[in-house]
């Protein structure tokens, strides 16, 4: 045990000062973003409006998000990542502050529209900050201790949200409307915070001859240079989407609905989920060293669909929970993994474009499964309608496992340039 905090330390005095900054904003906004997911859901059923709203909604964010993230990651490519991160996540606390305060169905959904756009410039911009302020040999760690640091922030942000709204109710006798407003609020002030270290970020002008050789677009795609292996992630990216975006968005839902449990229960809930994640993004590169990054990433999915498949049919809260626990860390303690493979695969001018592609698809898996899955719960109630949707999730992400496995495994582990398909995916 000593030796992998060593290991980890160790890891951490290598970072430069942009990292350092950096990852203290994702701590700030990532606390404000647990704050706001958390509690959000239940601000539009306070405001009086069904699931379906809830699902236009996420819809609305994915949507915007699917069509923002390719032109934000060709402008990160050109103006910096610096620059796009800032813009988005100023314009985005902006947008967070307007959401706890609208009420008005058609304001509702156009705010989430506006929160889609302007996040996907953070989106994009994150992972190739990170890629271009490391080494090769620091990015797997890296890449899950940003992961690992999102999650922890996400669970003091889903605990300050449940808490602080039940607070309010409980002590300051403030309706539900009132209370979760002051909590969103909150949530918003601190997503600006976030916006002071990244001022300090240095990033390092490209100097004239660098300008000069840079690739454009059109020669990469001419030839072929990482091309393949973005459109052979984006499918992946697109299956897991998909199955995610009938379950993720509706979790605090899921536990309130089936389990009629507290705002507050809900938080802490989720709070661990976030918690065990961090912990599983931090063992990941241990899989990794032992497996291989390919089948590290397929171990770790395919392990949490048994704890997807408990969730989804118990009606024990005690399974429930452990179910959603195990689940949460498992299936994402591969992501940190498959950034790292896919941004060492690519040119440095395509990475902000390769990110973007990626999570472009993932977003419209949300966007397309969200009103799905309230419909088949609001057809089928709270057990058998989240039994569907959680089965169905069981099965893209075996599908999407499967299809990752069979695509990448032939991929060289110290240099992804060529992908070896010898197989079709079954996907």
């Amino acid at each position: 045990m000593g030796k992998f905090f060593g290991d980890w330390n160790t890891q951490y005095k290598g970072y430069n000062s942009n990292v350092r900054l950096f990852l203290l904003s994702s701590i700030l906004g990532h606390i404000g973003m647990g704050i706001f997911m958390i509690i959000y859901n239940y601000y539009i059923r306070e405001l009086g409006f069904d699931e379906q709203v809830n699902g236009k909604v996420i819809a609305m964010t994915a949507t915007a998000q699917a069509i923002m993230l390719l032109p934000a990651g060709i402008l990160s490519d050109r103006i910096g990542r610096k620059k796009v991160i800032f813009i988005g996540g100023l314009l985005s606390a902006i947008v967070f502050l307007s959401r706890a305060i609208f009420v008005e169905e058609s304001l509702l959904l156009t705010a989430a529209f506006l929160s889609g756009i302007f996040m996907a410039f953070i989106q994009v911009s994150t992972i190739p900050l990170l890629a271009e302020n490391s080494n090769e040999k620091q990015r797997v760690h890296l890449f899950s201790f940003n992961f690992a640091i999102m999650m922890v922030a996400s669970v003091i942000g889903n605990m300050l949200g449940g808490s602080l709204s039940d607070g309010l109710q409980t002590f300051l006798s403030l309706d539900g409307v009132t209370s979760i407003r002051i909590t969103l609020i909150i949530g918003a002030l601190f997503f600006f915070s976030s916006l002071i270290p990244i001022v300090k970020i240095r990033e390092r002008k490209k100097t004239v001859t660098e300008v000069k050789e840079r690739k454009s677009y059109l020669h990469l795609l001419k030839t072929n240079k990482g091309v393949k292996i973005i459109l052979l992630f984006a499918v992946a990216q697109l299956i897991i989407g998909f199955g995610s975006g009938l379950v993720i968005p509706y979790l605090n839902l899921y536990f309130t609905d089936r389990f009629e449990v507290s705002k507050s229960l809900v938080g802490v809930i989720l709070s661990l989920g976030q918690a065990m994640t961090a912990v599983a993004m931090l063992i990941g590169p241990l899989v990794v060293s032992r497996f291989g990054e390919v089948r590290a990433v397929v171990i770790l999915q395919l392990s949490s669909i048994p704890f997807l498949l408990l969730t989804a049919f118990t009606e024990n809260l005690l399974f429930a929970v452990l179910g959603f626990l195990f689940r949460q860390a498992l299936m994402n303690a591969g992501n940190p993994i498959q950034m790292s493979l896919m941004m060492r695969s690519v040119d440095d001018s395509m990475k902000g474009l390769a990110n973007s592609v990626g999570q472009m698809v993932f977003s419209l898996g949300w966007a397309v499964m969200g009103p799905v899955s309230t419909g088949i719960v609001m057809l089928y109630g709270s057990y058998y309608g989240y039994a569907y949707v959680f089965s169905i999730t069981a099965a893209l992400y075996v599908i999407g496992s499967v299809y990752f496995f069979l695509v990448f495994r032939n991929v060289d582990k110290q240099k992804v340039e060529e992908v070896s398909i010898t197989t079709k995916p079954a996907g």
